[in-house]
């Protein structure tokens, strides 16, 4: 199983915790009053307040560039792009672990403290920060903290990177294409048909045949049904 399909399964077993993605705004203080919800082109409601607070979080900036370049290589290094799918990158995973970090305040300190500790990590080891390093390089002190059975237990290394992977696998499976990945089709009518007659016909039952034709009409299943007063 490659690493995209493991990280797919544990979405799907709905391990991913929800921890990453919990606003810091308290509903309690903010109640939503009736007729505050706007309906947007994305289709979801959001408050006024809710508006505003995303468009405030926007417009700030809190990773310097290098730190986003260093966001960029270990999300694709995290989730790469295949034959099957975008790497994180192309879905938008950095944009969205800046904005949750912003959103979440909480992870400004590990995730700035991490991405010290990496630098350091690759100068020590290197000679050279992260994102100079070549790929192979990368990748050697990424094995290293992603399986620390033999690294310094000590190291606050393989802390940030559960950190940072759990933001990546949060990010790129809420994206469009990462939604599209799972093949999550949502709330989807389905069509059926009734009880196959092989089950019918093993437990001794049957339709009412002068009624099936009343409640069971193919050539009528896109109409939506209007009820009696």
């Amino acid at each position: 199983m490659d690493r995209r399909e493991s990280l797919r399964t544990l979405v799907m077993g709905g391990m991913a915790s929800s921890f990453f993605l919990s606003s810091c705004v308290n509903d309690k203080e903010s109640p939503i009053e009736e007729g505050d919800i706007i309906e947007e082109k994305q289709g979801y409601g959001r408050t006024p307040a809710e508006i505003e607070r995303d468009e405030d979080l926007m417009s700030e900036t809190f990773f310097t560039e290098e730190e986003m370049a260093m966001i960029t290589s270990l999300s694709d290094i995290i989730i790469p792009e295949d034959e099957e799918s975008v790497s994180a990158t192309e879905a938008g995973v950095p944009e969205f672990i800046e904005f949750i970090v912003k959103d979440i305040p909480e992870h400004q300190l590990p995730m700035r403290g991490g991405l010290m500790w990496l630098n350091r990590e690759s100068s020590k080891q290197f000679n050279t920060l992260f994102v100079e390093a070549s790929k192979e390089n990368q990748l050697i002190i990424i094995d290293q903290i992603a399986y620390p059975q033999d690294f310094e237990k000590t190291s606050p290394g393989p802390t940030f990177f559960r950190r940072i992977k759990n933001l990546v696998v949060t990010g790129y499976f809420t994206s469009e294409p990462g939604i599209e990945y799972l093949d999550y089709r949502g709330n989807i009518p389905n069509v059926w048909d009734g009880v196959p007659q092989q089950v019918l016909e093993k437990h001794g039952m049957e339709y009412d045949k002068n009624k099936v034709s009343l409640y069971m009409k193919p050539e009528e299943r896109g109409k939506i049904m209007k009820w009696d007063k």
